[in-house]
């Protein structure tokens, strides 16, 4: 499945628009990683800790959007955007959100 930022697909047509798709996922903060961060916080640099945990959210997120544009037959994603969001003290969202189509063959 083509996943992309643009409205378009270069040499690609867009035959269909099926709707739009999304992937979310919620994740919360693990105490040793406030810990560290809190200590990183300190002398500055990199909380490497989130850095993965916010890359695995991305990612699951990610792959539940292109569960939702299979499910309705997609080809591509396009308009492809993330956000993210506080939910409570220390957790958060991360969304993905584009546009599902079917190309023309």
């Amino acid at each position: 499945m083509i996943l992309t930022t643009i409205e378009t697909i270069p040499g690609k047509e867009i035959g269909e628009v099926l709707g739009v798709v999304t992937g979310n996922v919620v994740q919360s903060k693990h105490f040793g990683r406030d810990i560290m961060a809190g200590l990183k916080n300190l002398v500055g640099g990199e909380l490497r800790g989130y850095t993965e945990m916010l890359t695995e959210a991305r990612e699951i997120a990610l792959s539940r959007l292109q569960e939702e544009a299979q499910r309705l037959g997609a080809d591509a994603v396009v308009g492809l955007r993330f956000t993210t969001s506080a939910i409570m003290d220390g957790s958060s969202e991360l969304l993905v959100f584009g546009t599902a189509v079917r190309l023309r063959r």
